[in-house]
């Protein structure tokens, strides 16, 4: 089994604390400081360009398509990154992902005033989709790091079921996901506080926040390889 493959990394419950910290943060920093637009929640860029539209105004309803098709953008990329061809090449895909997100956080960190809000929220948008396609497992349940609403019916699907059935795997599920959901609304109060009092420069947080993300495969890598050279000291050693 590949080292991104063990829950310990890629699907564990630590990383998906950081992932859904950066989520939150995201998209209230995009809210805030980029004029209404969320980076994340497409479904919240959909219904308020229907609103706006509806309202005519068009400007305003227009502001959130570019939001949507970068999203679409990091989907494309991070499936790419997934084909075989393209993850054997680059060996731990999952990795990449996560150096990609920092590097464009901060360079938007970087980006003078006068750069437009609409190509920071693209930015971000992207990243965030590419985070969304490439972590999609919590443990062993499909989640998502950017949104709240699938996690949040799962943790109390998984709720209703530990009360009515006292399964423990249930337990332990509502428990993950109510995690996460708290993560996330830490990473969404941190953006929304941040942005305010650091303003774009605060997506350097998030950008540590990821870094502390990849860390963690970094730290469990070399974990593995110093079990690996205890288990070979013993052997030789009992013979």
């Amino acid at each position: 089994m590949d080292n991104e493959s063990r829950p310990v990394t890629k699907a564990s419950l630590e990383l998906g604390v950081l992932l859904a910290i950066a989520g939150g943060f995201h998209d209230a920093y995009s809210f805030i400081g980029l004029g209404g637009v969320f980076a994340n929640a497409q479904t919240g860029n959909v219904v308020l360009l229907g609103v706006e539209a509806a309202r005519q105004q068009w400007a305003a309803a227009v502001r959130h398509v570019p939001s949507l098709l970068a999203f679409v953008i990091g989907v494309v990329v991070a499936e790419t990154l997934s084909r075989p061809r393209v993850a054997g090449a680059l060996r731990y895909p999952a990795r990449f992902a996560l150096v990609l997100e920092i590097i464009v956080l901060g360079v938007v960190g970087l980006l003078p005033r006068g750069v437009p809000d609409s190509l920071i929220v693209v930015m971000i948008a992207f990243t965030a989709s590419v985070q969304v396609t490439t972590f999609r497992t919590l443990i062993i349940w499909p989640y998502n790091t950017a949104m709240v609403t699938g996690n949040l019916r799962t943790a109390a699907q998984a709720a209703y079921q530990a009360v009515a059935d006292h399964d423990a795997e249930a337990v332990r599920k509502a428990r993950s996901f109510l995690i996460i959901i708290g993560s996330f609304t830490v990473g969404a109060f941190a953006g929304g506080w941040l942005t305010l009092h650091l303003g774009r420069h605060a997506i350097w947080i998030s950008a540590g926040v990821l870094t502390a993300a990849l860390g963690l495969f970094l730290f469990e890598e070399h974990r593995g390889l110093w079990r690996e050279r205890i288990r070979r000291g013993l052997r030789r050693r009992g013979r």
